[in-house]
């Protein structure tokens, strides 16, 4: 008998959703590849953001953590704790020396002002990892967890060194520590 490995039936669903989606990838693509298409746009790429998710999900299939793992490594140096939720939500409630970039202003030159060294560990997280608090986290369907965006973004900008807050804890029970940015967030 065999002991059930989290990590790795993580791993097996993540692999069979994969392969789930190849034959629907056929019907994505063929609008995108014809040059005669009036709608074609060659900044958006819809089969590139395709492969590079599918890249980012076994990446970040070893790189969930516990809390306790990521209030240790939040810690230690040359690491980053991103927050990607919206300036408001982030002014209501952010684990302590977070720093904020709105997912919405993920692009080459904010990555490069904010985060210049690519081999700076960033630890993220996101609205569906706390419980009890849906004013400052409101909850997300899972298939459109900021997370899953965000890991993907940063691995698109070469960003390899990034650990995601695996949990879903209570907010009451949690060990981070939080802040809040008192007075910004009625401000807008």
């Amino acid at each position: 008998m065999h002991d059930f490995n989290p990590n790795r039936a993580r791993f097996l669903s993540v692999l069979l959703a994969g392969l789930l989606c190849v034959p629907l990838l056929g019907t994505v693509t063929l609008a995108d590849a014809n040059p005669r298409d009036p709608l074609a746009n060659p900044a958006i790429d819809m089969d590139g953001y395709l492969r590079v998710s599918r890249e980012a999900a076994q990446h970040r299939a070893s790189r969930r953590i516990t809390e306790a793992e990521f209030l240790r490594m939040s810690r230690e140096p040359n690491t980053i704790v991103l927050d990607a939720r919206s300036p408001q939500k982030y002014d209501e409630l952010h684990v302590k020396g977070a720093i904020n970039l709105a997912f919405s202003d993920i692009a080459v030159e904010s990555l490069a002002r904010t985060i210049p060294d690519k081999n700076t560990r960033i630890l993220i997280y996101c609205n569906n990892n706390f419980a009890n608090a849906e004013e400052p986290f409101p909850r997300k369907l899972a298939t459109a967890s900021l997370n899953l965006s965000t890991y993907t973004a940063l691995y698109n900008y070469g960003y390899r060194n990034v650990y995601e807050l695996g949990p879903l804890v209570a907010l009451e029970k949690s060990k981070l520590p939080f802040a809040s940015t008192p007075g910004k967030s009625a401000a807008r």
